[in-house]
């Protein structure tokens, strides 16, 4: 079994992270929503993320990139995602809801129906029960949180290394009376502060993969898992059709990579190596996205507006479509023109919609999957 301490990890500093989330977003955790938090930056602190994210990816290309480039930031993987959730999270609540994760689509249900369905899913292979003590790692705002909690009646501790993110899932908390049943602790998820043998089951929805080496996050997790206990978690994952030689592969891959946070995306066997080094014993892994579904995953922000299942989602999808990113685009541009919204605004906005385009692509190439469930099993012994 391979430990995180073998890894090369950055130092947290909790401290400088709490003074920068007060500086840089203010009172904008108290906003009802996405866009109004979105028009509270503060100009200066704002550039600041902006800068430390895209001196990553600024200029870089599937032509020009190298494996230092790559190694430079998986050595910042977690600067990099706090920033990342610094500039995105408000875009991502306007443009997606809570629960910033994709999922699978039945006739006749509606957006917000199949992404709670989704959670739903992977708390039942887990075997979430009552009275458990659980562990989200990378909550996000705690969408998916506080969905489990309300449908197993566990306990859980959503782990984040964004302070912003956690305010806006602790005041969501409050407003849903489920304080009771729900905490959430500012960490690294590669350097957990979780004594060993902590928690009952521990869940992951499209977080680990901003890890530097998944076989670090997945062996804290073990560490804090007790024995006997499971860990669930959707995986975004490289499909071993991915050839790194192929520069429309690496061009898709970057693009998935600048787009949302990632800074060493991996393939399918990867991933399942990865568990088995960490110590699992694997029970089940799938690729979800590979169902016989009428629906697919990445219909909304593909804008395939046919397979929309009730007028109420137009709302939601039309802002990931192609044509509603082309107008965050001029929106947000016009934003920041007159003042309105922080330097950088415009350019998240066009670096989530690349994301975009890259992950449809990749799924229409059967290249990338965000939805590869793995099931492992702590040993009793």
């Amino acid at each position: 079994m391979v430990s995180a301490n073998q890894i090369a990890l950055e130092k947290e500093d909790h401290k400088r992270d709490a003074e920068f989330m007060k500086a840089m977003h203010g009172k904008s955790t108290e906003a009802k929503g996405g866009f109004a938090a979105m028009l509270s930056k503060d100009t200066e602190a704002n550039k600041v993320a902006v800068d430390e994210y895209f001196k990553h990816f600024d200029n870089k290309t599937a032509e020009n990139e190298t494996d230092a480039d790559r190694e430079a930031r998986t050595k910042e993987y977690a600067t990099l995602t706090r920033h990342y959730y610094n500039l995105a999270t408000d875009l991502y609540e306007y443009g997606w809801g809570q629960s910033f994760h994709f999922c699978r689509y039945s006739l006749g249900e509606s957006f917000y129906q199949a992404i709670a369905r989704h959670e739903h899913y992977l708390a039942m292979k887990i075997g979430i029960q009552a009275g458990d003590k659980v562990l989200d790692v990378g909550c996000g705002i705690g969408g998916p949180a506080r969905e489990i909690a309300k449908f197993t009646d566990c306990h859980i501790t959503g782990l984040n290394n964004n302070d912003y993110q956690i305010e806006r899932a602790t005041r969501y908390a409050v407003k849903e009376g489920l304080s009771g049943q729900l905490k959430y602790v500012k960490g690294d998820f590669m350097q957990m502060s979780f004594p060993d043998n902590s928690f009952d089951a521990v869940y992951a929805i499209e977080a680990t993969v901003h890890a530097p080496k998944l076989v670090g996050v997945y062996s804290e997790i073990y560490r804090v898992l007790k024995p006997g206990g499971k860990f669930g978690v959707y995986e975004w994952l490289m499909t071993d059709k991915y050839d790194n030689n192929n520069l429309e592969h690496r061009d898709i891959r970057l693009a998935i990579e600048e787009g949302d946070g990632i800074s060493n995306m991996v393939t399918i066997s990867e991933g399942i190596q990865a568990m088995k080094d960490a110590g699992f014993n694997l029970l089940h892994h799938e690729d979800l996205a590979k169902r016989d579904d009428p629906i697919p995953w990445y219909w909304g922000i593909a804008g395939e507006t046919k397979y929309m299942q009730s007028y109420f989602d137009l709302f939601t999808v039309l802002r990931m479509t192609k044509a509603g990113r082309r107008a965050v685009h001029v929106f947000t541009g016009f934003l920041e023109m007159v003042g309105l919204a922080p330097k950088g605004t415009k350019k998240t906005a066009d670096a989530l919609a690349k994301g975009a385009d890259g992950l449809v692509a990749g799924a229409k190439k059967d290249l990338f999957t965000p939805m590869y469930l793995m099931i492992g099993q702590k040993p009793l012994n």
